[in-house]
């Protein structure tokens, strides 16, 4: 049997010892970064919407990165809808809210005013885009807090900036992804000059380019970029009333220029359309801006180019397309 030197047996099993301690810590330390890259590849970014079209657009630039949720409740009108406390607090812990503007959500800033988190982003999406005023015709009112139209969403040109912007948004909060979101950008807007091409070319044909609205003007943007002319019972507040006055000059008009449809907003009662289209010998159609949706509809899985298809579909026949 070979004697073993104790010196060199104690400076063997220090190294030993030293040499696991360090793989130990290794190990630990390669456990810590695998759980913190797990943590980090699970994080998916928290997006608020105030309204369906930008929850559309987010879901379809973040893909499975973000998580979309929209503010309003299912089949809620955005004019007269109010926040609850939880929807503060709701916001609040979101990556991301974006929202049309102060035309739209005039609740808005009391509720940012609210909103605690530092880490918070707001887009405003019609910033710096070119916005319709609200026209002063004889049968429209005047507005102390209305004078711009905020339905941006209905001219598919602007969709595609605010495409951008929801791109530029993500891209600070996960710049890793940026890359994938530009990608997935591209193919949405793609979607959006068809749909875009489609309305320019079967609206260009149509026998009327009037479009005479039973309601409040929600179409100003859609008309705008189809050459359509857009005439309303009221203005930009589905609120107001029509006077007596306001009524004789919209049948006026549509007997005038022999028009045989009158349309309606979907989510607004067609009562005063229907007056109208009595009193012309019209009929009525209707149209829907897409604003929200209903517990059926999100069921079904409804998107924002279905409501367009369908509103063009509309126009086409009550506007007489060939």
């Amino acid at each position: 049997m070979i004697a073993r030197d104790p010196c060199y047996s104690r400076q063997d099993k220090g190294r030993s010892s030293f040499r696991l301690f360090f793989l130990s810590l290794f190990l630990a330390f390669g456990l810590l970064g695998l759980q913190s890259f797990d943590l980090y590849a699970s994080h998916k970014i928290k997006i608020i919407t105030s309204v369906f079209p930008l929850k559309e657009f987010a879901e379809a630039v973040c893909g499975d990165r973000g998580e979309v949720s929209l503010l309003l409740p299912p089949g809620a009108e955005i004019h007269t809808w109010r926040p609850r406390p939880s929807d503060i607090v709701r916001i609040s812990s979101a990556d991301i809210f974006i929202y049309i503007g102060r035309d739209l959500e005039p609740w808005l800033h009391d509720i940012l005013k609210s909103v605690k988190s530092t880490n918070l982003r707001v887009l405003e999406a019609s910033q710096g885009i070119s916005l319709i005023e609200e026209e002063s015709h004889e049968h429209q009112h005047s507005h102390e807090h209305e004078t711009v139209d905020p339905h941006i969403w209905l001219d598919f040109e602007i969709d595609q900036i605010i495409v951008d912007k929801i791109v530029a948004i993500l891209s600070e909060v996960d710049f890793a992804g940026s890359s994938i979101f530009r990608g997935n950008a591209n193919l949405y807007k793609k979607k959006l000059q068809k749909l875009d091409k489609k309305y320019s070319k079967e609206l260009n044909r149509c026998v009327h380019r009037t479009l005479i609205l039973g309601g409040h003007a929600a179409f100003g943007y859609l008309a705008r970029r189809y050459n359509l002319r857009q005439i309303s019972l009221y203005g930009l507040s589905p609120d107001s009333k029509p006077t007596p006055k306001q009524l004789i000059d919209v049948v006026e008009q549509a007997k005038k220029q022999r028009i045989k449809t009158i349309f309606f907003e979907i989510a607004v009662s067609d009562k005063l359309a229907r007056v109208i289209a009595k009193e012309v010998g019209a009929r009525t159609l209707v149209l829907n801006p897409g604003v929200n949706l209903t517990r059926k509809q999100l069921k079904s899985r409804v998107t924002f180019f279905d409501i367009m298809e369908k509103n063009l579909e509309s126009l086409k026949d009550g506007l007489i397309c060939k």
